[in-house]
């Protein structure tokens, strides 16, 4: 099929056409030079012959959006909208490139920039999420890349609020990265099925190819449709890749959507323990809080990390210094009386020298028995730091019921989450353990083969820092 030529430029007020950036089902993309201030920008231009009524509300559907998401630093800036002197509605965004689209089929990215990448798509995500927007085409080729390589996520030209109508005239597919249920129209889209285009991503930037694509086969849009709705993706097939982490990306591409992390946050947060695992720096999610003015940038940023389980002390708060103990003040001796000018006072005396023997009785009865309660209160604190811990409560008592096909149910009941609490799930499969798992529900069900040990631990992780650890439960997938 034979590819379609640009567009005439449009003559827009204050910018000069430099040449053809790229051509789109809807629109074209032209590289134009701004006059004032003078930088050059990408300007992106719909199609006369498809401009209506619905195109134009799509079109300022997507200059709100954006205008609303863009000063998140991982989401392409727009600085302007409007419309040319020919009708044609037109976007003006920061000049980025594609290279990133074209780099992962020709050689195979580094598993740290990978992850680094990951982690601020995975935040802008979360962020177009609590800000109710769904983007509903993830894939490599909307990931650019700004003059300074920090990857930002475009095109929010499908994109739609959360608990929306589905319109089929504006849902648009890119086969390859969306979730079975969108593609057998279950969901025009949700927060589960931009988890699994954002695993589906980060595994093609990892494995130079889409996941459900067989180099050399055959891969048609019905063969992908099909193995997806299987959810059987192929090996990334790279030594350097950890085994955890292509567990972690099949685990977020689930066929059923209960079985991802639960959110874009959840699956930031799990990419950074495996980056840890790595001994890597954890890339911080760059996501807005609400509390946002009350701490300095380095305290967000540090909150925005997951931190490993700690097998030694916890380290002082940032911003607290610890107090160096002051000397005390230099006592007279006993059996003397301190110097004075004035007339005597009765509550002049400074020691028991002149003090009857009742009041020093009565000194030595106070003493002894502050130094007791101090022993007590001592020996309490103990008794509460070995009964509670660091305050982080711990799961008991979990179920493992096996269904059909090695299916195995871990359940347990709640033991006393807060809000912001997540469980941190680790599944052992024959010996072999997967990368943590983090999510809210008490219940995780594992797809194991016949015959094989599954065992499973569950630790409540409370702000970054995981608690003690659950006994671990096992089962044979075949008996219960």
């Amino acid at each position: 099929m034979a590819r379609r030529l640009p567009s005439q430029p449009p003559v827009l007020p204050g910018f000069s056409y430099v040449h053809v950036l790229g051509s789109g089902g809807f629109a074209d993309v032209f590289l134009y030079e701004q006059n004032m201030p003078r930088r050059q920008v990408a300007v992106k231009v719909m199609l006369s012959e498809v401009v209506n009524d619905q195109v134009r509300q799509m079109f300022q559907a997507e200059a709100n959006l954006m205008a609303q998401l863009s000063a998140h630093p991982s989401i392409l800036t727009v600085y302007q909208a409007s419309v040319s002197s020919d009708g044609r509605p037109y976007l003006v965004m920061e000049l980025c490139s594609a290279a990133l689209s074209e780099r992962y089929r020709r050689e195979p990215i580094p598993v740290p920039e990978v992850l680094r990448i990951a982690v601020k798509i995975g935040s802008a995500v979360e962020t177009a999420h609590r800000a109710g927007v769904l983007h509903r085409d993830i894939k490599p080729s909307n990931i650019l890349q700004t003059a300074y390589g920090h990857p930002v996520l475009s095109d929010f030209g499908i994109a739609s609020t959360l608990g929306g109508q589905k319109d089929e005239n504006s849902v648009g597919l890119s086969i390859p990265w969306s979730a079975p249920e969108v593609l057998l129209d279950e969901t025009p889209g949700s927060i589960a099925s931009e988890v699994w285009s954002l695993a589906a991503t980060a595994y093609s930037l990892l494995a130079g190819r889409s996941p459900f694509e067989i180099p050399g086969g055959a891969n048609s849009s019905s063969d992908l449709m099909g193995r997806i709705a299987r959810a059987k993706p192929q090996p990334i097939g790279r030594a350097d890749v950890p085994a955890s982490l292509e567990a972690m990306l099949r685990r977020a591409m689930s066929r059923r959507p209960e079985q991802r992390p639960a959110s874009a946050l959840d699956f930031v947060r799990e990419l950074q323990l495996v980056e840890s695992e790595l001994g890597l720096p954890q890339t911080a999610a760059e996501i807005a809080m609400d509390d946002w003015a009350l701490g300095t940038v380095a305290d967000h940023e540090d909150r925005t990390r997951l931190r490993p389980v700690s097998t030694g002390s916890a380290p002082p708060k940032p911003g607290r210094r610890r107090r160096r103990s002051e000397a005390p003040a230099p006592y007279a001796p006993l059996g003397t009386v301190r110097e004075r000018s004035g007339p005597e006072s009765p509550f002049s005396r400074s020691t028991p020298a002149d003090a009857t023997p009742g009041m020093r009785r009565l000194a030595w009865i106070l003493a002894g028995a502050a130094a007791l309660v101090t022993v007590l209160g001592i020996v309490a604190l103990v008794v509460l730091l070995r009964t509670v811990g660091n305050g982080i409560p711990v799961v008991s008592d979990i179920r493992a019921d096996v269904g059909d096909a090695g299916r195995v149910e871990f359940s347990w009941p709640d033991p006393g989450l807060i809000d912001g609490d997540r469980y941190q799930i680790t599944v052992t499969e024959d010996g072999v353990a997967s990368t943590p798992a983090l999510q809210e529900s008490n219940r995780f069900v594992v797809d194991a083969e016949p015959g094989e040990m599954v065992c499973l631990s569950v630790v409540v992780n409370r702000n970054g820092t995981a608690g003690a650890a659950s006994a671990e439960k096992c089962v044979d997938a075949t008996k219960g």
